[in-house]
């Protein structure tokens, strides 16, 4: 059985390996000092919005990518920002021909990973599900669905078995550029529950906040259409009729979205998370990738970019508990003005 090496013990880091490793598949850690030391003092917890829990203990971290030398697959789960680092951090320390999977928000991560290098097969990658970190040593898988990957023989050989044993079930996708746009897509939620400052289940159940989505999502649908992409289908819904769905007042969406409000009630987007530890957050990579986008095309992205605005004034301590009418109207005028 493969050892996986897991670089980056966030939340989604320490939520995967946890996962392996309670279905006894040999993983390396490597993250941060605190994080080291937080699972030293507290061992590590993975939990589910179904019920699962698993409590390890003895959980090792190592802090530096010489750790991974050995591994034969190597999970990337850093920010975004932060990709670049990696490739040149893992460089020196990964065997030639390592696998190295990029399990990471936006569009261009395992493009930057296979640049820095060049001697290791590197694969897209997505996480669809939302992992929060409840308490130290505790991650908390609050949504649903399926972990999907690039089409990769040699890669399927590996890790399908463990990740089946760990109910973590892959996705082997031909196209993960569409996967990582509907991803993207439904990624575009994050700011705007982050501005919210409310649980996922509660900001998606209110009209104005959901009406915010539908415009940056209908905004993207657009762009991807002149670029002539089309969005995998993540959801028991087509995403063209995402944003329909989403603009349904509350008293029709609680009816046929019942499915959807199916999650942790606590849950909340990783962007919320940043706030409050006063990390950058990613949305350069997914806002901002709507935006980039638009300007490849000639175009215009306007509320998608006045929430990239929005999220980067928050971070310098600007509005965090935006009402949806009161944001709802932000996007409206810089559509408007657009």
């Amino acid at each position: 059985m493969a050892v996986i090496g897991i670089f980056g013990a966030g939340s989604v880091g320490c939520y995967l390996g946890g996962c392996l490793m309670a279905a006894h598949t040999e993983v390396v850690l490597v993250g941060r000092a605190s994080r080291r030391d937080e699972l030293r003092a507290h061992g590590l917890t993975i939990s589910d919005y179904k019920g699962r829990t698993h409590a390890l203990t003895n959980v090792m971290l190592a802090t530096d990518a010489s750790a991974l030398q050995q591994v034969e697959v190597v999970l990337v789960t850093v920010k975004s920002a932060d990709s670049a680092q990696a490739a040149v951090d893992l460089a020196p320390h990964l065997r030639d021909g390592t696998w190295v999977v990029s399990m990471q928000n936006g569009i261009d991560n395992a493009a930057t990973l296979a640049r820095g290098l060049p001697r290791c097969r590197v694969v897209a990658g997505m996480v669809p599900f939302n992992v929060a970190r409840r308490a130290p040593g505790v991650f908390h898988q609050g949504t649903e669905g399926y972990l999907a990957v690039g089409q990769a023989p040699g890669l399927q050989a590996l890790i399908e078995a463990p990740f089946a044993k760990a109910k973590l079930p892959l996705q082997w996708q031909e196209d993960m550029n569409s996967v990582l746009w509907a991803k993207l897509m439904l990624n575009l939620n994050n700011p705007i529950n982050a501005l919210s400052n409310r649980p996922l289940k509660e900001e998606l159940s209110l009209w104005a906040y959901r009406r915010c989505l539908a415009m940056a999502q209908r905004e993207l649908l657009g762009l991807l259409k002149k670029a002539d992409i089309t969005p995998a289908r993540l959801t028991p819904l087509a995403p063209q009729w995402i944003p329909r769905l989403m603009s349904l007042p509350d008293f029709l969406f609680s009816r046929l979205a019942h499915k959807l409000l199916e999650i942790d009630p606590l849950a909340r987007s990783s962007m919320w998370e940043d706030f409050e530890a006063g990390r950058r957050t990613e949305v350069d990579w997914i806002n901002g990738e709507v935006v980039r986008l638009a300007e490849r095309l000639g175009e215009q992205a306007p509320v998608n970019k006045q929430l990239v605005r929005l999220v980067r004034d928050a971070e310098q301590g600007g509005p965090r508990e935006w009402q949806g009418s009161s944001l709802l109207l932000s996007l409206k005028a810089a559509a408007g003005s657009a």
